[in-house]
């Protein structure tokens, strides 16, 4: 079969700090292919919706598939596949993806008819079987199939993550894809899945938490492939297992792949194996995300991050010994006022490290969506991208805004203050001599992006699509959350996984 596969446009924070390549599509891409389908994918991240038009007259696929791993690309995937089936009426439409996984049946109805399916659970296994049963009937008993008539079978997970092949060769204008000043920036995947279970996090629930390894010589030899000098290591929490983490080292080093890195893990876990993030700097690690969430104990409780102020201050010391640069997440939450937005900035503006915020949101799949939804003062799938407040705020709206936007900017500034220009000025010129341009732009774009009055308008946006609330389900028993069973999984228990 002729398959398009699709990833929306780039969100508000992907307009600034990074805009990754889609590994998951690729990964989807790949199997398909090697299920003996004629594939082609479009990234409007990357690509203007021109392009996405010729492929529909040109190619004229018989099934097309919108990746859906945010929730604020749903309505445009919903616009997206009316006009899919305007254009080539028996075109089979289906979505897969993270975010969708949790509000298939409603993004179904949603549609109203325009979308024939949406694929629960990880896309590589089910790929085959669907296209499959889109040619010859059978869709309903596809793994992870969710239709007008119902839920299919569970879905099933991939018993080795050694493969299909990320299908990189398939992507157009691969060079604008960065993270930073790593630009530009391929993505690679050693490890799936997270054994932790923090509250504001759905990668857990969506896994059934699990965790599986790419086997060590796969893996050196996926990134023996990477074209890019760059290269983003998506897992969640990167080198979990020492073992593991070094035995793709020894790979590495055996091919004598040279590469900059990025990935992100846990304080706990850089505390308990040093000497493997150690071997990696050597190897090019170059920056590491820690995700923080909090500076104070009774924040950290309350997203359930298990570490404490101590070891999270102790990672840093950590990774500035090791020549390892660090981006540092914290969650503001709503219940903010001046005085913890001040005290944050105190914070921030004394340490070394850069320092991201992300709006605490209760997504679909997470725990607090089932404590906190009762709250939410919109359901537009939109504002629903870590960068808008959805529940209500101590501070007027829009003074929340200013808040949190004057924090970011005094952030910005410290890394682009008189301090830092000779460094950030050696980066972009390196970067602009190989005709890269992402670093640049970002660098120039924040008060474009981060403007409070932009996001208090966002907010005053017509809205068609809202976001379910969600079912009641008893969150004592935390495998109701799961969109992986155990039933329908074949990877090991983490905590008996070497």
């Amino acid at each position: 079969m002729r398959l398009l596969l699709v990833h929306p446009s780039a969100l508000m924070y992907s307009e600034i700090f990074l805009r990754l390549e889609p590994l998951g599509l690729e990964r989807v891409a790949g199997a398909a292919r090697d299920a003996g389908h004629e594939v082609r994918v479009v990234d409007l991240q990357v690509l203007g919706r021109d392009r996405l038009t010729s492929e529909l007259r040109s190619f004229r696929p018989e099934a097309l598939g919108i990746s859906l791993n945010y929730l604020a690309n749903i309505p445009e995937a919903i616009d997206l596949a009316r006009e899919v089936k305007q254009s080539l009426p028996g075109c089979f439409v289906f979505f897969g993806g993270h975010s969708v996984s949790f509000v298939a049946e409603d993004v179904l109805e949603q549609a109203e008819g325009t979308v024939d399916a949406v694929v629960r659970g990880e896309g590589e296994p089910a790929i085959g079987p669907l296209l499959e049963a889109v040619r010859d009937g059978g869709v309903d008993s596809v793994p992870g199939i969710v239709t007008a008539a119902g839920r299919g079978p569970a879905p099933v997970m991939l018993h080795s993550i050694d493969d299909p092949l990320p299908a990189r060769d398939m992507m157009r204008s691969r060079r604008r894809y960065f993270i930073g000043e790593l630009d530009p920036c391929a993505s690679i995947e050693f490890t799936r899945g997270c054994p932790w279970d923090c509250s504001f996090c759905s990668a857990w629930t969506f896994y059934g938490r699990s965790y599986r390894k790419a086997s060590p010589e796969a893996a050196a030899e996926d990134l023996a492939r990477v074209r890019e000098p760059n290269v983003f290591i998506v897992d969640d929490v990167a080198f979990i297992r020492p073992e593991h983490g070094n035995a793709i080292a020894a790979e590495v080093e055996r091919r004598r792949i040279r590469k900059r890195y990025y990935l992100e893990t846990r304080s706990d876990v850089l505390l308990r194996h040093p000497e493997v993030f150690e071997r990696w700097a050597r190897l090019g690690l170059r920056y590491m995300f820690l995700g923080m969430e909090a500076i104070d104990a009774e924040g950290l409780d309350l997203y359930r991050k298990r570490v404490s102020p101590d070891d999270n201050f102790r990672a840093l010391e950590t990774a500035r010994r090791l020549g390892i640069h660090v981006a540092i997440n914290l969650i503001v939450d709503p219940a903010w006022d001046e005085e913890r937005f001040r005290v944050v900035r105190e914070f921030a503006l004394s340490v070394p490290e850069i320092v991201h915020f992300t709006v605490m949101t209760p997504y679909p799949g997470t725990e607090i969506w089932h404590t906190e939804s009762r709250r939410l003062t919109t359901r537009d799938y939109r504002l629903f991208d870590i960068q808008h407040a959805v529940v209500p705020t101590k501070l007027p709206l829009e003074r929340f805004y200013e808040e949190l936007v004057r924090t970011q900017a005094v952030i910005n500034r410290k890394h682009l203050g008189l301090r830092t220009a000779f460094g950030a000025a050696r980066v972009l010129g390196r970067n602009l001599l190989h005709g890269q341009t992402n670093f640049a732009r970002m660098l120039w774009r924040f008060n474009q992006v981060y403007n409070p009055r932009r996001q208090l308008a966002d907010h005053s946006m017509p809205v068609r699509y809202e976001l379910p609330l969600p079912r009641p389900v008893d969150i004592g028993d935390r495998r109701r959350l799961y969109v992986h069973t155990r039933e329908g999984k074949q990877a090991a228990d983490p905590a008996k996984t070497d």
